[in-house]
């Protein structure tokens, strides 16, 4: 979405309105000062002294995500890809985050490591551990970028402001709770967050469905290809917007969404700030719940928003981006207004708060405290990791203008997690299943997949695989398709150059690596007494995660029988 910097308010809002978004304000700056008090050692700072019960931790992870990316973004799909776009929920990222519960956080949470990157140095070496560091630390600057653009343009609705001026209040309202609370007041703003954009977001959808007349009213007025969600996803003759079967189910089923959501600090940050080992399991198992219903807070209001909306996604018209604040200024009356406001709000500032959090985390941990000041006070890493803070929002700053420029800023999303998430995945992948795996091929491989990703990127427009009918006019390029099988790309050239170089190079000892591999547990872990403790089936990764899996694969058969009905 190209913003306007004209310098006009287009949301007219009340003295009602204006206090919603003011006392969120109140209350999440407050919240930071509250939280500073039990800040006293870097521990607190970066992980919350792991302390945290899983519901809040749950509750956390899931808000972390719904930022810029959740709402807008996934507004943006449903506005231009329609139904399918559900598909970045339902296999895009339930079944990862059960795996991430039930498989990987044992290594992650027992390993007592501080960060992702921190897991490579003692499954790898250091050379592997600072390229994955450094590819982190820029990758949460670019998807902060994302989420304070989105948070800017809020303000910029609201007051009118020039962007650059919505882009600087917004940073730094965002850098005053963080550096004040460190992760917890991210976490517990997060929790607080998780309900004000639920009850926000929901008169949107509410009076949206009464306009377009339900449900069957809506599937009237849209292109069929927009009821689609399995249908038309063949391979080499595909019409579903987002591509045929294979990009969907291997490149955003599997590679981008296991590659996000079990490898990216952000979310696992959150977990790893669980007071036990069972309750770091079961904190993606509980953000998993209400991820089974949030198409309905931000798929939907997009494909409504392409009935109401004249011009949506066109030349001249509002960019995807724009679809739910289109719809907020169409539909809610003040007051509704006001509070709905104040969701985008707090999901942008969420987002916002994930990636900042984890990014000051691995820049202390991983590449200032081992690599340029070794051996120093915990009070020295402690304020290492607030500057941090400072500079990744002034960073972000930047990187806000680069998400700017994209007309749907989920496209540019996956685009940055098949270029950083995918080759880290696919090494991480083969390194705890085969304990072979040698660093420097480790290392080589994630260079080669980030490469490749690249590539596959620049040439997938001169390629009529992924053209709608080829490129004969009026053919329509499918730009997530091309991310999906950018991240099959990643894959392939990650796993082939890894295990070509392991092949030619010397691994860890085998002995070295107990805790750290499938198959050889560390009897010596401070958590290895829990794996011996009965819990009740609702606090069960294993039986949780099966259920909510059920009822992904229940309303997916649903979906595709009310489609055949239409």
């Amino acid at each position: 979405m190209q913003a306007s910097t004209s310098g006009e308010a287009l949301l007219h809002l009340s003295l009602l309105d204006y206090s919603f978004p003011l006392i969120y304000f109140a209350v999440i700056i407050v919240l930071g000062l509250l939280v500073k008090r039990a800040t006293r050692t870097a521990g607190d700072f970066f992980l919350s002294g792991r302390s945290m019960p899983a519901w809040i931790c749950g509750l956390a992870f899931v808000s972390a995500n719904m930022g810029a990316l959740e709402i807008l973004g996934n507004a943006a799909n449903g506005a231009e890809y329609g139904a399918s776009a559900i598909h970045f929920f339902w296999i895009g990222a339930i079944p990862a985050m059960i795996f991430l519960g039930v498989a990987m956080m044992p290594f992650y949470y027992s390993s007592r490591v501080h960060s992702v990157p921190e897991y490579l140095r003692r499954r790898f070496n250091p050379a592997t551990h600072l390229l994955n560091a450094v590819i982190f630390a820029v990758s949460q600057i670019l998807i902060a970028g994302i989420n304070l653009y989105a948070l800017a343009l809020i303000v910029q609705l609201l007051l009118g402001w020039p962007l650059m001026l919505s882009i600087s209040v917004s940073a730094f309202i965002v850098l005053l709770y963080i550096v004040l609370g460190g992760l917890s007041a991210a976490i517990y703003g997060e929790v607080l967050q998780f309900f004000v954009i639920l009850f926000g977001l929901a008169p949107i959808v509410i009076i949206g469905l009464h306009h377009v007349g339900g449900f069957s009213g809506l599937a009237q007025h849209l292109p069929a290809a927009h009821l689609n969600t399995w249908e038309s996803t063949s391979v080499g003759h595909w019409s579903n917007p987002l591509g045929d079967w294979i990009g969907i189910a291997m490149g955003e089923g599997f590679l981008l969404a296991f590659g996000y959501w079990t490898t990216n600090f952000a979310e696992i940050q959150r977990a790893l700030s669980a007071k036990s080992l069972n309750a770091a399991r079961m904190t993606p198992v509980i953000g998993a719940m209400p991820k089974l219903l949030l198409p309905l807070f931000t798929v939907l209001p997009g494909m409504i928003a392409l009935v109401l909306i004249p011009g949506l996604g066109k030349s001249g018209g509002p960019a995807f981006n724009n679809a739910i604040p289109a719809l907020m200024q169409t539909l809610l009356p003040n007051g509704v207004l006001g509070l709905a406001v104040t969701a985008l709000i707090a999901g942008f500032m969420a987002g916002m708060a994930a990636n900042v959090s984890g990014f000051n985390t691995v820049f202390t941990w991983d590449i200032w405290k081992p690599y340029l000041a070794k051996n120093r006070s915990d009070g020295y890493y402690l304020n290492v990791g607030r500057i941090a803070t400072v500079v990744g929002i002034v960073a972000s700053v930047g990187t806000a203008f680069i998400a700017a420029s994209y007309n749907n800023i989920q496209n540019y999303m996956q685009m940055l997690f098949s270029f950083f998430n995918t080759p880290l995945f696919t090494i991480f992948l083969i390194g705890v299943i085969w304990w072979r795996t040698s660093p420097w091929g480790a290392f080589c491989g994630m260079l080669a997949g980030s490469i490749g990703a690249a590539i596959a990127h620049f040439a997938a427009p001169h390629m009529a695989w992924f053209y709608q009918g080829g490129m004969m006019e009026p053919a329509r390029f499918s730009a997530q398709m091309a991310n999906f099988y950018g991240a099959i790309a990643a894959f392939v050239c990650t796993a082939v150059v890894t295990l070509v170089i392991t092949l030619f190079t010397a691994p860890r000892q085998r002995e070295e690596l107990r805790g750290l591999i499938w198959g050889l547990a560390d009897p010596n872990s401070p958590d290895a007494h829990e794996a011996q403790i009965a819990v009740p089936w609702y606090r069960s990764p294993v039986v949780m995660g099966g259920l909510i899996l059920v009822a992904v694969v229940a309303l997916t058969l649903w979906i595709m029988h009310w489609r055949s009905q239409l």
